[in-house]
Order: structure tokens, then C-alpha cells, then sequence
């Protein structure tokens, strides 16, 4: 059985782990010159946005079962088939 220390030490001192210096620190972070790079992708200029919209089953169905990329030719198709624009809207 397993007994708990009364007396434990406060702080843990493991040899195995490097020393964190602040040379390492500085390198944690990609800079360019004086831009720092962010890492993933990046922003897209016209992000898509979200909606909820109701569709009848079938419908959502059979867009699926078209396979992979049914989201993107769902949207191809609304796009060839939305109203032209009027004007600013107001």
C-alpha cells in the first residue's frame, strides 16, 4: 500500500528537463524582420458565413449522397441561381 509523505518537497526538480533560457524564449516566435508569422492558414479576404436554413430531408439526402464536396456544389448551385442584385441595398 501506498502511503503519503507528510513531509513531500514543494517543488519538483526534474534533471531531465532543459533549462528554459531567454534565448529560447526569443525563438518561441517566427518573426520576419519586424512582422511576426502566424502560423496556419492564412485569413481569407471573403470568408464564408453562416446561416441556418430548413430543408427538407430528401433534399439534404440527396445532396450527401452525392458525395464529397456536396457542401461546395450546393453553394455553386444557389450562387448560379440567386437573383441578380438590385442595387445598393437600403
Amino acid at each position: 500500500m501506498n502511503v503519503k509523505q507528510k513531509n513531500s518537497p514543494r517543488t519538483l526538480h526534474d534533471p531531465d528537463v532543459p533549462e528554459i533560457t531567454d534565448d529560447w524564449i526569443a525563438d518561441a516566435d517566427l518573426y520576419h524582420g519586424e512582422k511576426l508569422m502566424r502560423r496556419g492558414r492564412p485569413k481569407l479576404a471573403n470568408p464564408r458565413q453562416l446561416l441556418s436554413l430548413r430543408l427538407p430531408p430528401q433534399i439534404i439526402k440527396r445532396w450527401k449522397a452525392s458525395g464529397p464536396g456536396w457542401q461546395t456544389r450546393m453553394a455553386e448551385a444557389l450562387e448560379k441561381s440567386a437573383p441578380k442584385a438590385q442595387g445598393p441595398a437600403g
